[in-house]
Formats: structure tokens, sequence, C-alpha cells
């Protein structure tokens, strides 16, 4: 039984899309880090990664279309070898597109990554960088050993580029709670963060984005585990927000994989909830944008991850 279903009829509220605004393009499964929270179940052994054929088969359907964002996410996007291929292409469109690149930071200091940074800020990508907490014990434990020296290293080095200060170049950060609880208050914690790093650190930033771990993947498996999943589920249940399905992320995006098929989420990709035609899988040039407004959006009991509290969403909190 799909209970978020039941849950938007018992509110009346239909979930459908409406303008794509967003193309989000998950580029594969390689990462340079192993995090607890990822819901990609991402890491450095991973094969997945979007070829140039397929990359070049998304930019020319983008081309054709007035979809002004495309979000890049992974793994580590940066690891693919034709990443500097991808935002190139894109930038060369007319009119150009406005480039998000996911980052973890710590890619940025890796052997053949060093100028990666310079790269980004001159085709100014802006980035978005998973920092869960601004003390070293959380972040480590949550990413790993070491991760939370490395990132800071990398804020400071995008900093030097004008990242956080300049208005072409927006930098923003990605809190993840470190365990089965919902976000705090994102303002709170965004002005926390603001004083923490730029007290001891010299760090600025533009914004905040609180997300709340969805029971996907390695989260997933990490809740299983410890013998949480349940009790999750029922406090995301317990806390699904009405307000916040006006905002949800999946109502204005499409969803690519690696492979270029087409999904609602990034989440719905981790679950193998394809678009479908009948029962062919479609992929992003098999549609047509303008036949895509209006289209039932594919739910499961991990929205209730989206609709809880405040909300979620890739670009933070809803309310």
């Amino acid at each position: 039984m799909n209970r978020f279903a039941t849950k938007l009829s018992q509110h009346a509220l239909p979930l459908r899309h409406t303008r794509t605004e967003v193309l989000q393009i998950n580029v594969g499964k390689l990462c340079n880090l192993t995090c607890v929270h990822c819901h990609v179940n991402a890491g450095p052994k991973r094969k997945e990664i979007m070829t140039r054929d397929t990359i070049d088969r998304v930019v020319d359907w983008l081309a054709e279309t007035d979809i002004a964002t495309v979000d890049l996410t992974g793994g580590a996007p940066e690891m693919i070898p034709d990443f500097r291929y991808f935002v190139e292409r894109v930038k060369s469109l007319t009119p150009p597109r406005h480039v998000m690149d996911r980052c973890n930071l710590t890619i940025l200091l890796e052997p053949g990554y060093e100028d990666y940074a310079s790269f980004l800020a001159n085709h100014q990508v802006e980035i978005v960088a998973s920092m869960p907490c601004y003390s070293p014990e959380n972040v480590n434990a949550q990413r790993g050993n070491g991760v939370f020296d490395g990132s800071i290293k990398a804020l400071q080095l995008l900093n030097s580029l004008g990242y956080g200060s300049e208005p072409t170049l927006p930098l923003h950060l990605v809190y993840n709670p470190n365990g089965a609880f919902l976000p705090g208050p994102q303002a709170e914690l965004e002005a926390d963060y603001k004083e923490e790093l730029q007290k001891h650190f010299g760090i600025v930033f533009n914004s905040l984005y609180t997300i709340t771990n969805l029971p996907v993947s390695r989260f997933a498996s990490w809740l299983r585990n410890n013998n949480k999943l349940d009790e999750y589920m029922q406090l995301l249940i317990e806390n699904f927000n009405a307000s916040t399905v006006h905002g949800l992320m999946c109502r204005n995006t499409i969803n690519v994989s690696w492979t270029g098929d087409v999904f609602d989420c990034d989440f719905n990709q981790m679950l193998k909830m394809h678009w479908r035609d009948g029962e062919r899988r479609l992929q992003l040039w098999d549609i047509d944008p303008a036949e895509v407004e209006n289209r039932k959006i594919l739910t499961g009991d991990h929205c209730f991850g989206c609709t809880a509290g405040a909300g979620s969403s890739c670009g933070g909190a809803l309310l």
C-alpha cells in the first residue's frame, strides 16, 4: 500500500508535474567518499558514469527546450571523464543555461582535480556543497575521517576565487541530519553556520539548505541495521505537512540517470521508479517537454521525507 498516495487523497492534494524549470542529471555513482547518509550508494568503486554519447543526446534535447537550469549531481559529478565537456556544452547553448554542481568539496583537493575549482568559477557554475555540520566530529562521523578538514580547505579555496561573495558565483551549503531525526529550523542553522565558519575559518557562503535524509539506499540500510527504520518512517509520517506539497521539487524538475532514463526525482531513480510508456522505460530523448505538464508524479512511502516538518527539497526547506 502506498501510504503517501493515501495521505494526498485524504487532503485532496493532486501531485502533478507543472512547467519544467530544472533538468537534474545524475551523472553517475562514482565518488571519492562513502557517506553514511548517501541515497545513491555512491563510492570509489562504482562504475556507473554517463558517457559522452549520452551527454550529447541530453544536451541536444535540452537545446530544443526553454529549461533554464541544469542541476548536476552524483556521486561526485566532477569525477566523470567528460564533466568539463558537459559543462562547456551546456554553457555554449543559446541562450546559455544556468549550471549547478552538487559538490562534496573534498574532490576539489584530490590529485587531478586541483584546477576544477577555477574551472567552475570561470564558467560561473553555482556550487551546492555538502557540509553536514560545522564541527569536525559530526562531519567525520557521517562522511569519513579527515573530510571536515578537507571541506574547510576546499571552501577557503572557493572563497579565494570569489565564491560566496561575487553575485555570479553563488555558494550554498547543505545540512543533512547525522541520524534518524528531522533537520532543525533552516534559518537558525544558517545563522549558526555563518557565525561559526566565519569566526573559526574566515569562510563565507550564501545560503544553507536543510535536507531531510530519505530512507533510501545506504541510509535505509543504516536504519535497518540499527533497528530504526520503522521508527524513522513513523516520524516522517507523523510530521506530514500538507503545506509543503505545492513546493515539492518533483513538480518542476525532470530527473535523468547516467543512462538517460527519466524519473520524477533522484530518490525515485534510486528506487527504479521509471517513467514508462506501457512496458517501455522512457529516456529523455523519448519525451516531448510540452507533454510533461500535468503528468501524474510517481510516489511511495519515501515521499514522506520531503513533506515532513518544514519540507525538504534540493533547495532546502520548503516552508
